[in-house]
């Protein structure tokens, strides 16, 4: 029981699935429909380009920042650089001022401050060229990875004027299609078009008029009248042919010799 049950609602699933399966494809056949739907995914690529537009913009920002900080790193590499020049060129003076004697040089205040600063800035030069270094390996990828993206983008782009131009193609298609398609099943019979019924129905009804005038004439004896007149305009054509067949001698023989000798039908035509 619960497995005929069970086949029962599959059945009415499959049934239902399938009818919304048709009627989705009757409605993919629609030209507005097939217009919308370019519409809507044009729509959706500009929206994804736009957030790809924003993205590579973040890059471009990001490069624009290292490039800001290694500015400001090349200013503290030169500021340091003239600092541990200035500490040297100092610590020559100490020297100078010693004349030579090594041992008095190195216990010189003046000198070890000289020496100490030199180191400080020696180092803190080194790291700053090392982070210098570092940052424009970093703006040189950015470089690549933005152009790169720039070029997608312009692909992107490119990609939304093509499926414009493929919707207009695509509609005008199926408008053309769809025509032709009436049009042959118009010939063949077998269109449910409403014009065709529209012109049937007009047909039917100049039949009916026709109809219907003609019992009229019957009923007020125009019938009739045109009878008389037509079998009056034949007899009057037919005297005047017999009279032509007398007169060129092709009357029967039976008629000649009723004729009286001076009436028309013994009139001889002249022989040349």
């Amino acid at each position: 029981m619960f497995r005929a049950v069970s086949r029962f609602f599959r059945a009415v699933g499959y049934l239902l699935t399938g009818r919304v399966d048709s009627a989705r494809r009757a409605l993919s056949e629609n030209p507005d429909v097939v217009r919308a739907t370019f519409d809507k995914v044009i729509e959706e690529k500009k929206k994804r380009i736009g957030q790809y537009k924003e993205a590579v913009g973040g890059m471009i920002a990001q490069d624009e920042k290292k490039k800001s900080q290694l500015k400001n790193l090349s200013e503290e590499v030169a500021r340091l650089k003239q600092l541990r020049d200035g500490a040297a060129a100092m610590a020559r003076k100490v020297v100078e001022r010693h004349k030579g004697d090594t041992e008095s040089v190195k216990s010189d205040p003046e000198y070890l401050k000289c020496q100490a600063a030199y180191k400080d800035f020696s180092t803190s030069l080194q790291e700053k060229e090392s982070h210098c270094l570092q940052i424009e390996e970093d703006i040189k990828q950015f470089q690549v990875n933005i152009n790169g993206h720039k070029v997608q983008l312009q692909s992107l782009l490119r990609e939304i004027e093509k499926l414009k131009q493929e919707k207009h193609e695509t509609v005008a298609e199926m408008l053309t299609a769809k025509e032709e398609k009436e049009i042959a099943d118009m010939i063949s019979g077998i269109s449910r078009d409403r014009t065709g019924e529209e012109l049937q129905e007009l047909r039917d009804i100049r039949d009916q008029s026709r109809a219907t005038a003609k019992v009229s004439r019957e009923m007020a004896g125009l019938d009739a009248k045109r009878s008389e007149d037509e079998f009056l305009e034949y007899a009057s054509k037919t005297a005047a042919d017999t009279e032509f067949d007398a007169l060129i001698g092709l009357a029967k023989e039976a008629d000649r010799g009723d004729a009286s000798p001076d009436s028309p039908e013994r009139t001889r035509l002249p022989e040349n």
